[in-house]
């Protein structure tokens, strides 16, 4: 069972009665899984939406036999929801863990009875899977016609917009990532991405440290990506 408080701040909910939300509490399973366990696999059959307590997912597509990542998610945000609103219930990509993680699941009968019940929930998780694909189109269009800087250069934006933390001097991207994870996030190679982020570090745009992105010049990196 989730802490109905937890599902009063989750956006879904929020214009929820405490009644239903101590309701709904009761429809959720906890599940812990250690770092790098795979939650669901592309292609599976898909029947449980979760919502991340703690942790960080990976979602990700493999293309001959390279992993390609689509999104990361942390705390408090949702994932599979895709399976569980389609009528074909199959994974079109897979999730994993980058640490230990604890994840509510929620049944997709529990869901479609939430959703009949509260419309006002089907159009936010509408709005929030419409601009999820929104992105995953523009990500699309920079692997095919953007040069591997700028793809970098985005990328880095785009996680201080979703896991950024204001800190002393910029912004801090609260996520551990390898060379190789942002390489496969942009589409490139670890030997590249790692050229550019020495530049981009000598250049005092970004500090990075303990995996860690500090943005300490977030105007310059988007003067860069307009091509000014």
């Amino acid at each position: 069972m989730i802490d109905w408080n937890f599902l009063r701040h989750f956006p879904f909910f929020e214009d929820l009665e405490e009644a239903d939300l101590r309701e709904i509490s009761s429809m959720f399973i906890t599940r812990t899984y250690e770092k790098g366990r795979n939650v669901f696999l592309e292609g599976e059959g898909g029947d449980e939406l979760y919502i991340i307590k703690s942790g960080v997912i990976n979602i990700y597509r493999i293309d001959e036999a390279r992993e390609i990542i689509l999104a990361i998610f942390g705390d408090g945000d949702f994932f599979g929801e895709m399976a569980v609103l389609e009528n074909e219930q199959v994974r079109s990509a897979s999730a994993k863990t980058m640490e230990k993680s604890i994840l509510y699941a929620l049944k997709r009968q529990d869901l479609m009875s939430l959703l009949n019940r509260n419309p006002n929930i089907s159009m936010k998780m509408l709005k929030t899977t419409l601009d999820r694909l929104r992105k995953a189109n523009e990500l699309i269009t920079s692997l095919t016609i953007l040069d591997a800087r700028t793809r970098v250069i985005r990328m880095i934006l785009r996680l201080a917009d979703q896991h950024g933390i204001q800190h002393k001097g910029g912004v801090l991207i609260n996520l551990k990532l390898t060379h190789q994870q942002i390489a496969d996030m942009t589409g490139t190679v670890r030997e590249t991405v790692t050229k550019i982020l020495l530049e981009l570090q000598n250049g005092k745009l970004i500090h990075i440290e303990k995996k860690k992105i500090m943005i300490y010049n977030r105007e310059q990196l988007e003067k860069i990506v307009l091509g000014d």
